[in-house]
């Protein structure tokens, strides 16, 4: 063999050295797991790509769901040149440089499909530049992305590519996954032998979350560990070992993030103290900022309940003193009983109301002036023209509540505050109509 002769390199696929789950990477759609909503036959994606046709496409969807998999596969369908690019190593000048090479190949006729993984991590810059390319049709881009396309991509680029959301896979996806690379004698581990149980199968599945990446992973791993023994069985031992620990679906500044804290503020809302127990434990398993979760707590604490039950307010600020003080995993119960706490509570948004009405009125209002008989008089000056000259001090009436008004002018007898007869407000609403008592009797007695 010659110096500079080619290496005759083996096919990827049943090349021992790869990952197990690379070497079952599905070839065709028909080995494609999962994504029926786009791929089953006469839906628009298989169409597409049937008569490859595809256009300028986005796969948005968690890690493992088969996004690079279907570019790949487009790949093999299509008489276009493909050229793939990594968002993580790739820069402008390589962009351009494709684009430059694309726009000459077309003046021959000949198409070019550019693909882009975890196209999120691209900068504005460099999404720019592939607007015009794009637009002009020298190429068809394909991206992919696990992060909210909307937030992540630029409009006038997004606007030209349609968006396919890939799903996680479900459990019995997963399983058929599983099976299949179990009995592949050639891209598998079907040259093992491998005895493994159903129920043992389903535990990989469940723990993988959608992602069959991380479940051939965790079966690769497991099948290394009795390989080499008399009868290699695959119990639920061996699996556990090899998990360690479940693979949860979270990205602590992507819109997983979000997800997650929404269904926590909206069971706690909707006082499901299961579902906010959940939640919770969810976020902190996932690795999430303990103090995140006790800041969103106070929140609602503050914004569902308010006043209907003051001790809500309480509640949470302790379970963030006792996070602070014991950290993790001891003070995760303080937060999962401040979110039952919370989901148990009697609620109320009253006060949320009366804040955001109030919030309104302050930005039409704000050069409004004082009213003079609620200013301080500290100097004679101040006295003579006017300050504090009407001020009735409560305590000295008899109940406790004078007839004055004490917003501005524009504002005079608005009401923002009513009450919700749940919990401590049912008082609240008592407590108001004895001021509003007391209030026309002083003004009977000023007449």
């Amino acid at each position: 063999m010659g110096l500079f002769e080619a290496i005759p390199r083996p096919d990827a696929s049943t090349d021992t050295q790869r990952p197990l789950a690379d070497r079952m990477r599905p070839r065709t759609l028909e080995e494609f797991a999962g994504q029926q909503h786009i791929l089953a036959p006469g839906k628009p994606l298989r169409v597409q790509i049937e008569r490859d046709d595809t256009g300028s496409i986005i796969f948005w969807g968690p890690p493992g769901v088969g996004k690079t998999t279907l570019a790949q596969i487009i790949a093999s369908r299509t008489r276009a040149e493909f050229v793939q690019f990594s968002a993580v190593l790739s820069g402008i000048k390589e962009i351009k440089q494709v684009m430059a090479d694309a726009e000459k190949v077309r003046q021959y006729g000949t198409r070019t499909i550019v693909f882009v993984d975890e196209i999120h991590r691209f900068n504005k810059a460099q999404q720019d530049a592939f607007l015009p390319h794009v637009e002009k049709g020298n190429i068809r881009l394909i991206g992919a992305t696990t992060e909210n396309p909307s937030f992540e991509i630029i409009g006038a680029l997004l606007s030209r590519c349609r968006v396919y959301v890939l799903k996680p896979l479900t459990e019995e996806e997963l399983l058929g996954l599983l099976r299949r690379a179990l009995e592949d004698k050639d891209r598998g581990l079907g040259k093992l032998q491998l005895k493994i149980d159903d129920e043992v199968l389903k535990i990989i599945a469940a723990y993988a979350s959608g992602d069959a990446r991380s479940a051939l992973n965790v079966l690769e791993i497991a099948a290394g560990t009795v390989a080499g023994s008399e009868q290699p069985v695959i119990t639920q031992e061996v699996v556990r070992e090899a998990l360690q620990k479940r693979v949860l679906l979270y990205d602590k500044h992507g819109e997983e993030h979000y997800n997650l804290i929404s269904a926590l503020h909206k069971s706690v809302r909707n006082s499901d103290a299961d579902a906010a127990i959940y939640w919770v434990a969810r976020m902190l398993e996932s690795g999430e900022d303990p103090l995140y979760i006790a800041r969103r707590l106070v929140r609602m604490a503050v914004e569902d309940i308010g006043l209907a039950d003051p001790e809500a307010l309480t509640q949470t600020i302790a379970a963030r003193d006792a996070m602070d003080f014991l950290g993790i995993p001891e003070g995760n119960l303080a937060l999962a009983q401040a979110a039952a706490y919370l989901a148990l509570a009697p609620k109320s948004n009253a006060l949320y109301k009366a804040y955001g009405a109030v919030s309104e009125d302050v930005e039409k209002t704000a050069a409004d002036p004082v009213p003079l008989h609620l200013r301080n008089a500290p100097t004679g000056l101040m006295k003579a023209i006017g300050y504090g000259e009407g001020y009735q001090y409560a305590h000295d009436l008899e109940g406790k509540v004078a007839d004055m008004q004490c917003l501005p002018d524009n504002l005079r007898d608005r009401i923002y505050y009513q009450p919700t007869s749940e919990g401590r407000e049912k008082e609240i609403q008592q407590r108001l109509r004895q001021i509003r008592q007391a209030r026309e009797a002083a003004k009977k007695q000023d007449r």
